[in-house]
């Protein structure tokens, strides 16, 4: 039986305590640990909920002790001006304040190892998928090395489920400063250290859609390096890898016409040679062509991501027009700079980039 259902006056607390930040910051991805979709959170919300029970006992306690004694003892009309009898010393109470507390620690210590010991192990099957995850200001790498292809900031897993446990096993790295990989309802945080290579697993009992973010003060975009981790069924899972292994279509490729004077094919033609003679090149990769930057994230197929910018904006025409015509208006201080393009330029690439599905 899972710690969290004895308390269900904690849990009552605990949710409307959610809903009123939820309330305050409605429109946000607000990351929240009290509804665990995995055995790693799950473990660490139960320690959660094992060290509020305790910390509520103490208090009560505590608090309740005072209260008897201060309206016990309090001082009364006929106490005259007599002093109470001084005693000094109680060999059982002196025994009970350091014993008790110490059990407390002791216990308390050695769960917190036993969680940690969990979370940092090892995945508990073989079966497991590998990501590499390298930690950029501000932006996520996701790259899938037993199925050979890179992403960026949308981690696509897949679900686990009574017959099947499918846990998947993080390798984390940094390109630049310190940073924290922190999907609460997946998994706590583990952080991405320069030089160092850190290790985590997360598993996913249900399908759906997580928000996580850097939990590590990383620079001034800190608060807009977000994380989707999108959960889905192992067959949902197998077309997403095997589509995410092809290279971009062509811009060639002959699609339906956007207006009676245009087609989306001659725009994203020019699109893609004005990317091709552009800095772009230099910073991105699009599989099948000359792209092989690896500076900024891989747009092979940008459009299957329902974000921009690691996660602060909705994926469509409108944000990709506004991002690319200048990263700095929703994103300030990002290395991807103000290319200073014409409206013409912007509208080609744009329609460029909505072809890499």
């Amino acid at each position: 039986m899972s710690f969290r259902s004895v308390h269900p006056l904690m849990q009552v607390i605990a949710s409307v305590f959610a809903i009123l930040v939820a309330t305050v910051n409605a429109d946000a991805q607000i990351p929240e640990v009290f509804h665990p979709a995995g055995p790693a959170a799950e473990s660490i919300a139960d320690l959660f909920w094992l060290v509020i029970a305790v910390c509520s006992v103490i208090f009560l306690v505590v608090t309740g002790t005072l209260i008897v004694f201060i309206h016990r003892f309090r001082e009364r009309a006929d106490d005259g001006e007599t002093e109470p009898p001084q005693l000094y010393g109680s060999q059982p109470i002196e025994l009970a304040w350091t014993v008790a507390p110490l059990m407390i620690v002791l216990v308390l210590a050695l769960v917190v190892i036993r969680s940690v010991v969990d979370l940092r192990g090892e995945p508990p099957a073989q079966n497991a998928e590998r990501v590499r995850v390298v930690g950029h200001q501000w932006w996520w790498e996701f790259e899938y090395p037993q199925h050979g292809f890179t992403t960026a900031n949308e981690l696509v897993i897949p679900v686990s489920d009574e017959a099947t446990n499918r846990p998947v096993y993080l390798q984390l790295e940094s390109a630049d400063v310190i940073h924290s990989f922190w999907v609460p309802r997946l998994a706590g945080k583990t952080d991405l250290i320069p030089g160092k290579t850190n290790q985590m697993w997360i598993q996913a009992d249900q399908e759906g859609t997580f928000a996580g973010r850097c939990a590590e003060y990383c620079g001034t975009q800190h608060a807009k390096m977000l994380i989707r981790v999108r959960v889905v069924s192992p067959a949902d899972y197998a077309t997403w890898i095997s589509h995410q292994q092809q290279n971009a279509l062509p811009p060639s490729t002959e699609r339906p016409a956007e207006s009676p004077s245009e087609t989306k094919t001659t725009g994203a033609l020019a699109g893609h040679a004005r990317f091709m003679e552009l800095a772009c090149a230099n910073c991105h990769t699009i599989g099948g062509t000359h792209a092989t930057g690896k500076f900024g994230p891989d747009l092979t197929h940008l459009m299957s991501r329902e974000t921009l910018a690691a996660g602060i904006m909705d994926n469509d025409r409108e944000h990709l027009t506004r991002w690319i015509k200048d990263p700095n208006l929703d994103k300030s201080g990002c290395r991807m700079p103000d290319m200073r393009l014409s409206d013409t330029d912007v509208k080609q690439i744009v329609d460029y980039m909505i072809t890499l599905e």
